[in-house]
């Protein structure tokens, strides 16, 4: 794919994104009013407008563009190294997806404790897999936003993704230089 080709992309995707959220806003109201959320589902907590996801899905989308357009820039013009980070780049993003999916729906269908499992197994994963790239963290928003809105899964898979990043930038090095240290 050349620079060219992305930018393209990176509009498109930023446009469906727009598209996507505005025909959401517009459903909801035309079906009874924008849904407001309140945190941690409790009525004595403010509330937060599903109106949010307008700026933030947006911003999303075209953060995680312009970082997948400088992780790639980084790389040389070779089509297979290309093609194999825009690969990583789908799984990472479709993955949180579905996850966020999943987890929407066991809480919709009263499985509140499918929810805590799937967001506590993120986590454990979130050690092993650089799930702090945008791509997871858009993935993982969008998918949620039809359910909970934009804000509370950003809140909740912002923590996750400050704890992957902190796994993989402080404390891997530590273990691979601390296992390079071991006399043989």
């Amino acid at each position: 794919m050349t620079d060219k080709q992305f930018k393209k992309l990176k509009y498109y995707v930023i446009a469906i994104t727009i598209l996507f959220v505005v025909g959401f806003l517009l459903w909801e109201h035309l079906n009874g009013g924008i849904v407001s959320h309140h945190l941690m589902h409790h009525s004595d907590y403010p509330s937060i407008s599903n109106w949010w996801g307008l700026l933030i899905l947006p911003f999303l989308a075209w953060l995680s563009t312009v970082r997948i357009e400088k992780r790639l820039a980084l790389q040389p013009s070779d089509a297979p190294v290309r093609a194999k980070i825009l690969r990583f780049v789908l799984i990472g993003f479709f993955c949180m997806l579905v996850l966020s999916l999943v987890q929407s729906l066991s809480v919709i269908f009263g499985y509140g404790n499918v929810a805590m499992y799937l967001s506590l197994g993120l986590l454990v994963v979130g050690l092993f897999l650089p799930i702090y790239k945008a791509e997871c963290i858009f993935g993982y928003v969008f998918g949620s936003i039809v359910f909970s809105g934009a804000i509370i899964p950003l809140i909740g898979i912002l923590v996750i993704a400050g704890i992957s990043w902190f796994s993989h930038v402080c404390i891997k090095p530590l273990v691979f230089r601390v296992i390079k240290a071991q006399p043989q």
